[in-house]
């Protein structure tokens, strides 16, 4: 797999998900819940944020980053420029900490055990794509269904 294209694949889903943020008419719907939608668009965007930093930034980058996963579901009323500010920056994170991996790392077992078995670098990067991608699709349809 090539780094390079892992490296275009979050770089294009967290513009994205700037992207998407920005699109809400109402900068307070962000925070709307509704039905049984169980997160806002502003929880998955530092659910996001979140997971990137610890996952990528912390363990690849060695960015000193501490998770704090239950405020990413609890914390409410972000402004909007702050999480824009928050992708921004995990954005520069992820740059940064794939800069020092080399092809070859990709191979190596990632440090932590997340799932049941222990994975590759290169597996754990993909599914960490995926990830984003599920939430981004998650947060699209948020955007499009409750800010009206």
């Amino acid at each position: 797999m090539a780094l390079s294209a892992v490296r275009a694949l979050f770089r294009r889903d967290l513009n994205r998900l700037k992207s998407e943020i920005q699109q809400y008419k109402k900068e307070e719907r962000i925070w709307h819940l509704e039905k049984n939608i169980p997160n806002t668009a502003g929880n998955l965007c530092l659910h996001i944020v979140g997971n990137l930093n610890a996952y990528i930034g912390a363990e690849i980058g060695k960015t000193g980053y501490i998770r704090k996963r239950d405020l990413e579901f609890s914390q409410k009323n972000v402004a909007r420029r702050q999480l824009i500010e928050m992708v921004e920056n995990t954005i520069s994170v992820v740059d940064e900490s794939l800069d020092k991996l080399s092809e070859a790392d990709l191979q190596k077992e990632y440090p932590l055990v997340i799932f049941e078995d222990k994975m590759s670098v290169e597996f754990f990067l993909i599914h960490l794509t995926t990830h984003l991608g599920y939430h981004l699709g998650q947060i699209n349809y948020h955007r499009r269904l409750l800010d009206e």
